[in-house]
């Protein structure tokens, strides 16, 4: 009995060990991916000075997500953490759910965008929110006192905002969930909106296949316009595109180029795309869920490198645990 006893104690620990080991191997040496630990999701990842960011979700139960932390890093592979940047002790009018940060630096100030509390119809307090800071790194204080954006229009839930600076300086944001998307062209000092020249503020572009997660950029003098398609918390989350000549589209859907790999991770999702300054590199810096991870909050944040073909298409993403080697910005 004794012997059965510490034998069964032996190959347990053992068993343990090999996970551990295991797990640890996804984490060192070569492999890069998740890039930091925790569960963070919908990260904003962009380029300030010689360092990249990303500004993710906190990753929990909608009640527990009242605070954002940042991550910098000069070369991609090695972050440091900037705890609470911003909570609801600060955005009086936010009480949960504050998710998928959006972030601009403009004059000197940096505003970080969220969207909180996940406000189900125009009755009820929360959406769009703006903090400000003088540092990348916080803290971040309420912009406006209450939301930029608290209704819905065009069916779209005031979430998941992307500001977007075109190439004649104009800002716009690009927001939406409930499978709508609209584009509005914000105001010099970000406090409200310029309605455009038929007179329409909120001006849907919704492609088709679109769910949330809006994000554009420019490459070559074409827009290119990504979202996410499928549910967050299944494992089909994906990331898909079109291209156009404005950021008003018409964008007709090209196709998935991110998704989940069966020997890798599943729910790969909610992405940003981060472009090195002078140069064709882009890295796509998105969130996926472990294998056999059914905690639809259990969410990580992982950088994989983005290549186009000769005509300018994206060509599919491979999720790896390799992820990037180290990137320093020059």
């Amino acid at each position: 009995m004794a012997i059965n006893k510490y034998l069964t104690f032996f190959l347990a620990f053992g068993f343990v060990c090999s996970v551990s080991n295991s797990f640890a191997q996804k984490r060192t040496g070569n492999n890069h991916n998740p890039v930091f630990e925790g569960w963070y999701a919908d990260p904003e990842g962009i380029v300030f000075g010689d360092e990249y960011w990303i500004y993710p979700t906190y990753s929990a139960p909608y009640n527990d997500q009242v605070f954002m932390d940042a991550f910098s890093s000069k070369d991609l592979v090695t972050w440091e953490k900037h705890e609470r940047i911003i909570d609801t002790t600060e955005v009086k009018w936010a009480w949960r759910a504050m998710w998928a940060p959006a972030i601009i630096e403009k004059d000197g100030k940096y505003f970080l965008f969220f969207a909180a509390n996940d406000i189900q119809s125009d009755e009820e307090e929360g959406g769009i929110g703006v903090g400000v800071a003088d540092t990348p790194g916080g803290p971040y204080k309420d912009y406006l006192g209450k939301p930029l954006i608290d209704k819905f229009y065009n069916g779209a839930q005031p979430i998941d905002q992307f500001v977007f600076h075109d190439k004649d300086g104009q800002y716009y944001m690009i927001f939406g969930g409930w499978r709508h998307c609209n584009i509005v062209k914000m105001k010099d000092d970000f406090t409200g909106f310029v309605p455009f020249e038929d007179g329409e503020t909120f001006k849907e572009i919704t492609p088709e296949g679109y769910v949330e997660g809006p994000f554009m950029f420019i490459r070559n003098g074409k827009y290119y316009f990504m979202w996410s398609e499928g549910g967050w918390t299944g494992p089909d989350y994906s990331v898909a595109y079109a291209i156009a000549d404005s950021p008003f589209g018409p964008f007709e859907r090209v196709g998935k180029i991110l998704k989940q790999d069966p020997d890798v991770a599943t729910g790969a999702g909610h992405h940003s795309v981060i472009h090195v300054p002078g140069t064709d590199e882009y890295y796509i810096v998105y969130h996926r869920r472990p294998l056999g991870e059914t905690d639809g909050n259990h969410r990580e944040t992982c950088i994989d490198r983005m290549y186009f073909d000769d005509e300018g298409f994206i060509k599919p993403v491979k999720i790896t645990f390799e992820g990037v080697q180290a990137r320093p910005i020059k």
